[in-house]
């Protein structure tokens, strides 16, 4: 790593007047103790690899699940955290059970497709229906013949597809399965858009729970073979599914350092503990969450203690529709707290950032400035600033309520992990010890920069300011969809 001073290059100079605008004089020693603690005994790699070979998978409700609550916890408490607790939530969990997946001209010369159930799909169901292409699956493919997949099983591309009209954007999967919902369909086929027969799961439910209609996920190759054969005839699929949902417990786990002089504003810091049952979720979202875990251990171990409260949360029942984060939200606002959250910032499949990310472009000069000192220790972090909003993720239900919301910008997955999201193959090879190693030193530096500040220019929006901002962000059609769109227009 090359060290250089901090105003030496013309090319710093406006990091070098917002760092005289907003830092603290003494963060340039303590950012330097954050880089050499992390650097020489960072414990997020280790961690998660031990984890995920004593775990495995983290679903929640499983009882993978609860050792991974429990890991959580005693790994925090081992870390000298005197203050951790479980928060208890109430979840219905879904796990899969049988799944045949056929499709051919007619009943007798079906034949299988591999495919993988999406989350929340009915507990049981049986479906021998006809497939129609519903393109992307947004709503402009239906509206040209609205009935055309009433009683049928519409085929779903997941992303964007090739030749698609410029400017189309995509909707996440439980959006898509919620339209095709809407205009009558009986059944949704994904399309995955990695190649090599690589299924993706997933939730296919925008609210958590059960969704009346069997969804199921195939490979590019196959669905794009089906796309074309039904430019020529009809297809028909035979869907048969079990699966189990069930109300139980689940835990986030929550650890705190109170604040020196400003104990009642503070910055929530997190990232879901939990994964998907395919593989361990060592990518989604063991790099994010570990490092969370080891962003509260360099605190501790430096003893840092900002003039804001600080909490360092695992989420679970993210990949369940943000159940987790939806708990501790509904508590904050049942208690009257959520206005004393100054910050959230959201760690999800965060790896080797270069900058900051935030939803408001008032932070530009508080992240910049504690970007810039981060720089002069490492010229690797180029200090990229980015101001803007999206949803599925645990920042969401904070956003919802005016919070502020942020975490890194300009990284990448490791070692062509993104084909793996979801998928059978995230597994600990992917991960990068360096990325994550990067993830917590920079990240612990935007934490207690934030916690630290004499002022958070960034406000918490009012209810309307929090609903223009989102019409502003191009998000109110699919909270619409979700059916968390509550303001009345």
């Amino acid at each position: 790593m090359k060290l250089h001073r901090l105003c030496m290059l013309p090319a710093l100079f406006f990091s070098c007047t917002l760092v005289s605008a907003q830092a603290r004089p003494e963060w340039k020693g303590v950012f330097t103790r954050i880089n050499n603690e992390v650097l020489s005994h960072s414990k997020a790699y280790s961690s998660l690899k031990h984890a995920t070979e004593t775990i495995g998978h983290r679903l929640t409700g499983s009882e993978n699940g609860k050792k991974a609550e429990q890991y959580a916890y005693d790994l925090l408490r081992s870390y000298g955290f005197k203050e951790v607790k479980f928060q208890p939530f109430e979840v219905e969990s879904w796990s899969r059970g049988t799944l045949s997946v056929t499709v051919g001209a007619d009943a007798g010369s079906q034949q299988p497709v591999k495919a993988v159930t999406l989350a929340h799909s009915p507990v049981r169901s049986d479906v021998n229906l006809e497939i129609i292409d519903m393109g992307n699956g947004l709503d402009e493919d239906y509206q040209a013949a609205p009935e055309k997949v009433k009683e049928k099983i519409a085929l779903v591309y997941l992303g964007v597809l090739p030749n698609s009209k410029p400017g189309t954007r995509t909707l996440h999967r439980s959006e898509k399965t919620a339209i095709a919902t809407r205009y009558g369909a009986k059944g949704i086929i994904i399309i995955n858009t990695p190649p090599g027969g690589i299924l993706l799961t997933g939730t296919a439910s925008v609210t958590g729970k059960l969704i009346p209609i069997p969804a199921v996920c195939i490979g590019k190759e196959d669905g794009m073979q089906l796309k074309e054969k039904l430019a020529a005839g009809k297809l028909y699929s035979h869907v048969s599914m079990t699966n189990f949902s069930g109300l139980i417990k689940a835990r986030n786990v929550i650890a705190t350092i109170k604040g020196k002089t400003i104990p009642g504003e503070k910055v929530v810091v997190g990232g879901h503990l939990d994964s998907w049952d395919l593989a361990t979720g060592a990518i989604d979202n063991g790099i994010g969450s570990f490092s969370v875990l080891d962003m509260a251990r360099t605190f501790q171990a430096l003893k840092l203690q900002p003039v804001r409260t600080v909490e360092f949360v695992m989420f679970m029942g993210e990949e369940e529709g943000l159940l987790g984060s939806k708990a501790y939200v509904a508590a904050a606002l049942k208690n009257k707290s959520i206005d004393r959250v100054r910050y959230m910032l959201n760690y999800d499949m965060t790896n080797d950032p270069k900058g900051y990310s935030t939803t408001t472009e008032d932070s530009r000069e508080l992240f910049q400035s504690i970007g810039a000192i981060a720089q002069s220790l490492d010229t690797s972090f180029k200090n990229i600033f980015r101001a803007g909003a999206g949803l599925h993720s645990d920042h969401q239900p904070f956003m919802l309520h005016g919070v502020p919301t942020g975490g890194g910008a300009g990284g990448g997955l490791p070692n062509n992990a993104g084909p793996c999201y979801h998928a059978d193959c995230d597994n600990f090879k992917l991960v990068d010890e360096a990325g994550m190693r990067n993830t917590v030193r920079f990240s612990s530096m935007l934490l207690y920069g934030i916690a630290d500040a004499k002022e958070i220019k960034a406000k918490h929006f009012t209810d309307e300011e929090t609903r223009e901002f989102l019409i502003k962000n191009n998000l109110k059609e699919p909270l619409e969809i979700a059916g968390e769109w509550r303001w009345k227009d």
